[in-house]
């Protein structure tokens, strides 16, 4: 296997546009979304205003890829949101923000390992008791298909992602269609006395739809494996969002169209419920494959995110440099080492549920702190080639930085915790930052590799 050393220190262009859009809708789009749409209307029972919020998370979104896609086309280097925050604010800032991304990432892959191993207990019982195992089945083919190389990574999740939306599609019409047993929940909610609507129930709920958007960003950290990134990632954020938005607005039509409010809020998973109509005990089984199938392609975004943010920090040196190796086929292969021993880890430890506590409300800074990272550059380096402009720049940009604050303050308020937590790791940051920056090699002051896609 040939290293950093032998590649000259580059990833291999072997992506396009397709893998752009998979790659986000399948970091977006996991088995979480299933249960993810009962809960929310268990928090806000009100049909049309639920629909409103999913299409709010959707243009939420939009707005802030409309910022990453001009920081990632103006500095095109592999890692992620760091990469700019870095640029920005300094090492410290760069440091905080890529161990929260990097660590959401490791914590969302023991996740999503966990929910496939859970859903195949539904279709051979005889598993039930051996969570651990079972996911790590599912983890580590995933990371040998992707040390083979880059370009088999992107295929599977090509075909894993179009498979995912095909079956999603399938299962909005199966809804759209089936003859429910009752009246739907836009029926019973124009007979029935509105319930009251409190404002944290709004912040709750808008928490767990931001959270199914999660991943938007995924293309962002391929930038340097993109044959043509600074036309396709732009491109492939906003067509992987709207197709998202579509969908999550769909589905939770299909829902409401499908089962009465009650239903839908005394149940876990209500898409369950509407498949188990239609197929009747086979729609338990149903269910368990979807779920699969949607978990297993979301577990192979975050397999193959993670690891490249470690090497962007590595070759920055805010990691030890041998992360940055990168094999023959173009997979930097000690930081997927680091990032499957981490994962694992985190399955057979259950850390992964505490990181995620964790991370809402540093995740959210993480944006905040990106977003501005936009304003800095534009007035600190103006004459840093900008090969995509950010759309209605100041106002967009600073309305998606206005909501990301405020959703980062209501956030901390609603879970005091997490704003404790976010003060100490930015006061470890600091001086860790401080002394990394005064430790580095001369060669990372080098031009950076980014200037041959300008």
């Amino acid at each position: 296997m040939a290293d950093a050393a032998a590649t000259d220190g580059r990833l291999l262009k072997r992506l396009g546009f397709a893998f752009a859009a998979a790659v986000g809708l399948g970091a977006m789009v996991g088995a979480g979304l299933m249960r993810t749409s009962g809960s929310v209307i268990d928090e806000m029972p009100f049909p049309w205003l639920v629909l409103a919020l999913w299409a709010f998370g959707g243009v939420h979104v939009l707005l802030s890829a409309n910022v990453a896609s001009e920081l990632v086309t103006s500095i095109p280097r592999t890692g992620g949101i760091f990469v700019a925050v870095r640029e920005a604010f300094g090492d410290s800032m760069g440091l905080l923000a890529g161990w929260v991304t990097y660590l959401s990432y490791g914590a969302a892959a023991a996740s999503l390992s966990i929910v496939c191993a859970d859903f195949l207990t539904i279709l051979l019982p005889s598993l039930a008791g051996y969570t651990a195992p079972v996911a790590c089945l599912f983890l580590l083919p995933v990371i040998a298909i992707h040390l083979l190389g880059v370009r088999e990574g992107g295929m599977a999740q090509t075909i894993g992602s179009s498979v995912k939306l095909m079956l999603l599609c399938a299962v909005i019409g199966i809804a759209f269609f089936a003859d429910p047993p009752r009246p739907g929940a836009f029926t019973q909610v124009a007979q029935d006395n509105a319930p009251a609507l409190g404002f944290f129930a709004v912040i709750v709920a808008y928490q767990m739809v931001y959270g199914a958007y999660a991943g938007w960003d995924s293309a962002i950290v391929f930038v340097e494996e993109d044959k043509n990134a600074l036309t396709n990632i732009p491109r492939a954020m906003a067509l992987s969002i709207g197709a998202v938005a579509l969908v999550y607005v769909l589905f939770n039509v299909s829902i409401m169209q499908a089962l009465d409010l009650e239903t839908i809020r005394a149940s876990d998973l209500p898409v369950a419920l509407v498949l188990g109509n239609v197929f009747g005990p086979g729609g338990a089984t149903a269910v368990a494959v979807l779920a699969i199938i949607l978990a297993s392609t979301a577990l192979n975004a975050n397999i193959m995110g993670g690891p490249r943010i470690l090497f962007g920090l590595a070759r920055d040196g805010l990691f030890p440099a041998m992360a940055s190796r990168v094999n023959a086929g173009g997979t930097p292969h000690v930081a997927f080492a680091i990032t499957a021993a981490m994962i694992v880890l985190m399955i057979f430890s259950g850390s992964f549920e505490f990181v995620f506590r964790l991370m809402g409300a540093l995740i959210i800074f993480g944006f905040v702190i990106y977003d501005a990272s936009l304003f800095r550059l534009r007035g600190s380096q103006p004459d840093l080639p900008r090969p995509f402009r950010a759309i209605g720049y100041p106002v967009l940009p600073a309305l998606v930085l206005l909501i990301d604050t405020g959703l980062l303050i209501a956030f901390i308020a609603a879970d005091p915790m997490s704003g404790l937590t976010m003060a100490v790791l930015i006061a470890l940051c600091i001086p860790i930052g401080i002394v990394l920056h005064r430790k580095k090699m001369p060669t990372t002051k080098q031009e950076p590799e980014y200037e041959i896609l300008r």
